[in-house]
């Protein structure tokens, strides 16, 4: 498993704590609950939305946990109450928790993450969940969308510099798993087994006396198969000393990255160089603040790969996917689970524990079907019933983690799960321009 070298347990707010706290005292912090994390609506007008996050989860959660570390600095805050710390001193989620398989497609009212068990082992997850979801889930949407404008073309991370260092990690893994297929990022690459890749900086032509001189270093060092920058000066010059310094190495030069100007327009201008000075087989890769719709732009012109930064790992412009964690369900002072949901105006929820199955019509899906119902067993032969395909998978099971949706082998199962859910979109989900879900979301009742 990948683990943090710490307790994960403080990742969270304190007012989760002190509601336990409360919840302890009045006796009611036993009783047993559902929360469900769920998004209201696809910021950004977007057409989907991709679950990524889940394997990050599942590994945090294996270190959630209150060591005397913890406590001490609980007590010396003096945010809970020592009933509430010797409650915490022997933490661990002992219920379940239910998900959609990580690098699924969801859509408004989908019940991404369900978790169920008594209102502190529950309540104690929130921020976690969420942090790690909206987070994730927004950068692979983003990806996702990156990665359908450039039909099959390869988008690789370049994005570590323009992101809080771990936020930069977890970002090239949710791109990974929305299909893109490397990262420049050195630690993601070491902990999670993703391609690593890079070119070279402006700051290393500007080191060397003469371009040529800093290409031919460059190219002694890394061979001919390297990828040079070559807009630096000017960037036609820059395209004839790469091409001459692969030459004066003896073989035929792997790539070149153009990083300003109209990359369009670029793009035609340097392809048609290239093959006149004979480096047919160079390709061209691309980078400059490019997100999907660049991408989209740049599906005519002879572009080989890109390198997508600042607008990957901000989600292009929807940093955040807008989850919440709800509580739709809990046991009454009877003992009776009932439903429950906020009826606030703009935010009104639907109680009661839920499965989800997705639809089709032929090859392609055409409705997402989320049944309200007593348990998991009777959903899934609801789901069956109906003809939907199941799209969420038992996490946690009474307190012992699902290891296979975590760790490396659980991020290659995301990156294939995802590929195949979006094969099966309506053309109109396609669509990079705002608008409507792709697909509706019915909800019924099963009794």
């Amino acid at each position: 498993m990948l683990r943090m070298t710490h307790s994960t347990a403080l990742l969270t707010d304190m007012y989760e704590l002190t509601m336990v706290d409360a919840a302890l005292q009045d006796g009611t912090a036993s009783r047993r609950c559902v929360f469900e994390v769920f998004a209201r609506r696809l910021p950004g007008g977007r057409r989907y939305g991709v679950v990524a996050g889940i394997g990050r989860i599942i590994d945090q959660l294996q270190d959630f946990h209150f060591t005397d570390e913890e406590i001490a600095y609980l007590r010396s805050a003096h945010v809970v109450s020592e009933h509430m710390l010797d409650y915490l001193s022997s933490y661990h989620f002992s219920g379940n928790l239910y998900g959609y398989a990580e690098g699924e497609l969801y859509f408004p009212g989908s019940p991404i993450l369900t978790a169920t068990g008594t209102f502190a082992e529950c309540c104690l997850l929130e921020t976690l969940l969420l942090s790690v979801l909206n987070h994730d889930s927004a950068v692979a949407t983003a990806a996702s969308r990156m990665t359908a404008a450039a039909h099959g073309r390869p988008c690789v991370d370049f994005g570590a510099r323009r992101a809080h260092e771990g936020a930069a990690v977890a970002a090239a893994r949710a791109a990974y798993v929305a299909g893109f297929v490397g990262t420049s990022d050195l630690e993601a690459g070491r902990l999670y087994g993703i391609p690593v890749s890079g070119t070279s900086a402006h700051a290393f032509t500007l080191l060397h006396d003469t371009e040529m001189d800093a290409f031919s270093a460059q190219i002694k060092a890394m061979g001919t198969g390297t990828t040079l920058l070559v807009d630096t000066y000017d960037t036609e010059q820059g395209v004839e000393h790469a091409v001459r310094a692969a030459e004066a190495a003896g073989g035929k030069l792997g790539a070149i990255r153009v990083d300003s100007g109209d990359l369009v327009a670029g793009a035609f201008k340097v392809r048609g160089q290239l093959d006149a000075l004979g480096a047919t087989s160079t390709k061209i890769t691309v980078t400059n603040d490019l997100d999907e719709y660049a991408l989209a732009a740049l599906g005519s012109a002879p572009v080989d790969g890109y390198g997508v930064g600042t607008r990957l790992v901000t989600g292009s412009g929807v940093p955040t996917a807008e989850m919440v964690y709800k509580m739709v369900a809990r046991e009454n002072a009877a003992g009776t689970v009932v439903p429950v949901a906020k009826r606030s105006a703009g935010k009104a929820g639907v109680g009661g524990f839920k499965v989800a199955g997705r639809l089709s019509r032929g090859e392609r899906v055409s409705e997402e079907l989320v049944l309200s119902c007593d348990s998991w067993e009777k959903g899934q032969q609801a789901l069956a019933e109906r003809g939907a395909r199941p799209l969420q998978v038992k996490l946690i099971d009474r307190g012992v983690i699902n290891e296979q949706f975590g760790g490396r082998a659980g991020l290659e199962q995301a990156r294939a799960r995802h590929t195949a859910s979006r094969r099966e979109l309506p053309d109109d989900a396609w669509r990079l321009s705002a608008g409507e879900p792709g697909i509706p979301t019915l909800m019924e009742r099963v009794d």
